[in-house]
């Protein structure tokens, strides 16, 4: 039953364009290139340097077509995993678009079974397709995970965040209509079973970079509150952008959209590691505040040269954040000092 429950699931998350709307041809001197499906084509022409179209070949046996659009002006690098029933013809046009209006790099590529892709969508082929282009970017564009930003929309969150979770040192991740696992959307459970698949739920938690939520409050595919919890759980949440009757597929044409995300870049282009751990410990902060008690149970001694706590607890604790805790830690090594004396005097006595 279980067996079936997750077939079921994987089936209803993957619809990849059919036919393909490129394919991809080599050129006389064995370059690659991608021509449209379509009488218009919207990819440059063969041997312009803006784009390099790449086969990437994965773990699983796979080889996985990847676009990387080259932004001579760009900081950082963008590796966006896109949803269902698009493929890299349908998206270039916005690539190009993030490319100039970001000013980033960009890499975007095809699942197993996608556009020009060899092998079938399932879940760990899209974990296998996006850790070989991952590589990729390392080896053949000298691109660390330091310099990375990670996008994935609706499914393209979960081999993003199975990614993110693996990468201590990311830049930042983009959660574009995320979903928390395939039968929270599928079925609303609010459970975890062995049959689920992308339990982004899960990974959310071990990821430790910024993260930036975007969604639209009446997305009827996967609900706001999908991407409402995620930001939640984030460990380090950017401000969320939450886009006023937004649905799931036209986010893009809303002016707020670049304008918040744009902002988003520059602050991880401008973001070194003494401001990040100074952000993170101003949420953990926050967070410790609105819960209105110390996470830690660090009790101090009733003492009457410190400020009361500003926390309101009936074990009398202090919180890390409360401003009079050095105070007390000066009131504990006193008193301790007294009371060894004191102890050391009748012991020798």
């Amino acid at each position: 039953m279980g067996c079936m429950f997750s077939h079921l699931a994987a089936k209803f998350a993957f619809f990849p364009p059919s036919p393909p709307t490129y394919h991809v041809t080599k050129t006389h001197d064995g370059k690659l290139t991608a021509v449209s499906s379509s009488t218009s084509s919207t990819f440059p022409a063969a041997g312009d340097a803006s784009l390099d179209v790449r086969v990437v070949k994965t773990r699983r046996g796979n080889k996985v077509i990847a676009f990387y659009l080259r932004n001579p002006n760009a900081r950082l690098t963008l590796l966006y995993s896109h949803g269902n029933a698009a493929d890299l013809g349908q998206l270039f046009d916005l690539f190009l678009q993030l490319k100039v209006n970001l000013r980033v790099n960009l890499m975007g590529y095809d699942y197993s079974g996608y556009g020009a892709s060899t092998g079938k969508p399932s879940e760990y082929n899209t974990y296998a397709d996006i850790e070989a282009v991952y590589e990729c970017l390392q080896t053949e564009y000298g691109v660390g995970q330091e310099d990375l930003i990670l996008y994935g929309q609706s499914v393209g969150s979960g081999p993003t965040l199975h990614l993110a979770s693996k990468l201590p040192r990311l830049r930042g991740v983009v959660l574009h209509s995320g979903i928390l696992s395939g039968l929270r959307v599928l079925c609303h459970v609010k459970f975890k079973f062995c049959c689920d698949i992308y339990s982004n739920i899960n990974k959310i938690k071990k990821v430790k970079c910024p993260v930036l939520v975007i969604h639209g409050t009446e997305d009827d595919v996967v609900n706001w509150l999908h991407g409402n919890r995620l930001w939640k759980m984030a460990k380090e949440p950017y401000e969320p952008l939450w886009i006023k009757g937004g649905g799931h597929c036209n986010l893009e044409i809303y002016p707020e959209y670049i304008r918040h995300l744009y902002r988003f870049i520059q602050d991880m282009e401008n973001t070194t590691t003494k401001s990040r751990l100074k952000k993170i410990w101003q949420e953990l902060r926050r967070r410790d505040e609105s819960k209105g008690c110390c996470s830690f149970r660090l009790c101090r001694p009733k003492c009457t040269r410190c400020p009361k706590p500003s926390c309101d607890c009936s074990c009398g604790c202090c919180k890390w954040s409360c401003p009079s805790l050095k105070g007390c830690f000066s009131c504990w090594r006193r008193e301790g000092e007294t009371r060894g004396g004191t102890t050391m005097a009748k012991s020798e006595g």
